[in-house]
């Protein structure tokens, strides 16, 4: 080690050769980043886009940075080439040369001249009021590292939003085109079904989305929380997702439209058959409620309603849909009217078997008078006065119009109850026994 200078202890060959092999590393280094930086993608698409908002600010400041960039290394290239010059001089070098190598090496003597454009864009030079500044070159080295981490960041995640959200907003603007003609091709048009005006929105939405990321790309990106790594985050694809759920929402939509164009006429027919049945089954049980009301006394018979015209108007309102082609239409209307029609049918049924108990309640009562006969018989008391008497009160009763059911009830009961004296089984409920075999009736 020599002597000391203004710059500390004067190097000797040996770390002059160290520091040069070093310094011819970085230099090769340094050159190959700013050559990649000047070709990338991202960078030559940023030099020809109508940039705006935080993408034209942020360019303005990387590209005065690049500018400075190249500067720095030019004059960090001079040094470092003049410091070989000198050590290449002779094999020993002699301690004039020593002392200059430790100067170029170690000192501030680097003189970095700029523009007074890039002086004034670059994020390190800004409001120092300088054009020109003195470096050592580790001092130039670490500047300029600064400035390539924040312009390749910069010119790193546009070129990832370009990559990414264009093309697929593209894609799905393609998709969308389709999905607006087969849509238009079943009649979901804007104005005429919400499937249709949704697909005009998403159209605005995808162009405004598209124009917005080309000039502004920087406003699309989400940076990685902890990483100060250049390009760390991702694309904003927010936008984009929530208007390719819409798309989908409204294919599916079409698909169901799609659909009732493919059987519409069965679903139709469908309709038709179940009002049919549901008028023929009014129809018997307004027949069967007069038969009641002949046949039956004294017994609360419910009215019957008459057919559904409404649902009938409704489901030529549908076939009228379908034979115009107007599926967006006939898709809500039949499935409002097959939940209806299969409640009409319903309610048909109902209706016939509210309107037919009295005659169910008949039925039971003359089988059930007869099971007790054929029992009487089998246990050869068919001559019995009392018990004929009773079987024949009863019988006039049931045969008869109209026909008392409480009463007619009531004769059953007591036949059934001198038939079961005459077994020794138990006591029929709901009907007090006779005083005596010849009793009352």
């Amino acid at each position: 080690m020599g002597v000391t200078g203004a710059t500390g202890p004067v190097m000797d060959r040996d770390e002059v050769d160290r520091a040069l092999a070093r310094l011819g590393a970085e230099h090769e280094a340094i050159e190959t980043s700013l050559l990649a930086l000047q070709d990338h993608a991202g960078r030559r698409l940023l030099e020809g886009a109508e940039l705006t908002g935080t993408t034209k600010e942020r360019w303005t400041s990387a590209d005065a940075s690049i500018t400075l960039l190249w500067a720095y290394f030019d004059a960090y290239s001079d040094t470092y080439h003049s410091a070989r010059d000198i050590r290449s001089r002779r094999r020993w070098s002699s301690r004039e040369d020593l002392v200059e190598l430790t100067e170029l090496l170690r000192g501030e003597c680097v003189t970095v001249a700029g523009s007074a454009t890039a002086t004034a864009n670059a994020p390190t030079l800004h409001g120092t009021g300088k054009l020109s500044h003195q470096y050592s070159l580790a001092a130039l080295v670490e500047r300029m590292n600064e400035l390539y981490a924040t312009s390749l960041d910069m010119v790193v995640t546009s070129d990832a939003v370009w990559s990414a959200l264009p093309a697929r907003i593209d894609l799905l603007a393609a998709e969308l085109q389709r999905t607006r003609q087969l849509a238009h091709s079943v009649g979901v048009r804007p104005g005429e079904h919400p499937a249709g005006d949704d697909l005009e929105r998403i159209t605005r939405t995808l162009t405004a989305l598209r124009e917005r990321v080309i000039s502004d790309p920087l406003a699309f990106w989400l940076p990685a929380q902890g990483s100060s790594a250049p390009g760390g985050g991702r694309p904003d694809t927010t936008v984009y997702d929530r208007e390719a759920r819409a798309l989908e929402d409204v294919r599916r939509e079409i698909d169901a439209v799609l659909t009732v164009r493919q059987d519409a006429e069965a679903r139709l027919m469908k309709l038709r058959d179940l009002l049919s049945r549901a008028d023929r089954t009014l129809a018997e049980a307004r027949s069967a409620r007069g038969e009641v009301l002949a046949k039956i006394a004294a017994s609360e018979v419910p009215a019957v309603s008459g057919p559904p015209t409404a649902l009938q108007e409704q489901v030529s309102m549908a076939a009228d849909y379908r034979r115009h082609a107007q599926w967006h239409r006939l898709s809500p209307l039949l499935e409002s009217l097959e939940a209806k029609a299969e409640d009409e049918l319903m309610r048909a049924r109902e209706s016939l078997t509210a309107v037919t108990q009295p005659l169910a309640v008949r039925a039971e009562l003359r089988g059930r008078l007869d099971a007790y006969r054929a029992k009487v018989a089998r246990h050869g008391l068919a001559e019995d006065p009392l018990l004929i008497e009773r079987y024949d009160a009863a019988r006039r009763m049931l045969w008869s119009a109209p026909c008392d059911l409480r009463v007619a009830e009531q004769a059953v009961l007591r036949y059934q109850q001198a038939a079961a004296e005459y077994f020794g089984g138990p006591r029929v409920p709901g009907q007090a026994g006779p005083s005596d075999r010849r009793g009352d009736y």
